[in-house]
């Protein structure tokens, strides 16, 4: 009896090691074009998707591609990379929304060198809900309905996208907004550089409690507007950017209270070059280039020329 009494105990022990360590997370974890979520996302047997991925990431860690591939529409949850360096790393979502980031209060999100296209039928590419921090680097967004980066937050955020491109999907009309930022409580905070916006309805869209820099980067070829301040509370500095044949207005500060700055930029060929509601600001650094717009509002006349 007593010999037996030992025996599960020894069992009962070695269990409580063998099963942590059976169910414990990588730190870093892969996914394959020819993968199976059935697998613990090892280098030499990679998942699937990248939702088969995460639930064996750990927070902190980072999903990689082995190799080209579709890998499926994801929800993050938790501080994670989803990284496609050297490889076509797709997402196709058709019908809803590529990536949604709906993470912990100081969570931090990046998504490197990834491709996500809606099919002229998916939703958002990506819909930022709660998290600390998102990265954009490096990505393409295309052929989505509503917008390429959606920030829909409920407190403070930051927003950072890179090198990024996002197309319209081709239509002679569209809804597609490039990216919105937009907080109901806290202040979003966003930097973009070197990011292109092409036929789309709306560029850049700062609405509630953001505020956003843009720099270096070319919006061209919107429906309405290039770049736009949509509340009071919105903030926008525009800085070296190329603006050009959007047939609405290039930048439009919209509404009464808002506030955009332009420094260095080529406001080129939009049906108006610079837009100012009543109340609201825009103030110029005195050395942009503001050429071959049909009409200008701002400051005064039209084809108006700021230097």
């Amino acid at each position: 009896m007593k010999r037996h009494t030992l025996v599960l105990t020894c069992v009962a022990v070695l269990l409580l090691f063998v099963l942590p360590a059976a169910h414990a997370q990588a730190t870093r974890t892969w996914v394959s074009g020819v993968g199976n979520d059935a697998n613990p996302c090892s280098r030499t047997a990679p998942c699937k998707t990248f939702a088969g991925a995460i639930s064996k990431t750990a927070a902190g860690g980072e999903i990689s591609v082995l190799d080209p591939g579709g890998f499926g529409v994801v929800t993050i949850t938790k501080s994670i990379t989803l990284n496609g360096d050297g490889t076509l790393a797709g997402i196709l979502s058709a019908g809803t929304n590529g990536i949604i980031v709906n993470a912990g209060v100081n969570d931090r999100v990046v998504l490197r060198n990834l491709s996500i296209n809606g099919a002229g039928t998916g939703l958002n590419g990506i819909r930022y809900l709660a998290g600390k921090q998102l990265v954009v680097d490096r990505c393409v967004i295309q052929n989505v309905t509503t917008r390429g980066i959606d920030v829909s937050l409920a407190a403070s955020g930051r927003l950072d996208v890179l090198d990024t491109t996002i197309i319209g999907p081709g239509l002679l009309t569209n809804s597609m907004t490039g990216i919105r930022l937009n907080t109901t409580a806290g202040t979003l905070l966003s930097e973009m550089n070197n990011v292109h916006f092409a036929g789309l309805n709306n560029g850049l869209e700062v609405a509630t409690n953001s505020r956003a820099t843009i720099s270096n980067s070319h919006i061209s070829g919107s429906l309405s507007n290039g770049a736009l301040t949509s509340a009071a509370s919105a903030f926008l500095n525009i800085e070296g950017c190329q603006i050009a044949f959007n047939e609405l207005v290039g930048v439009n500060a919209s509404v009464s209270g808002s506030t955009i700055r332009v420094s260095n930029n080529q406001i080129y060929n939009n049906s108006t070059g610079i837009s100012i509601a009543a109340g609201a600001t825009v103030s110029s650094a005195n050395n942009n280039r503001v050429f071959g717009n049909t009409s200008s509002t701002a400051p005064n006349g039209p084809a108006i020329t700021i230097q």
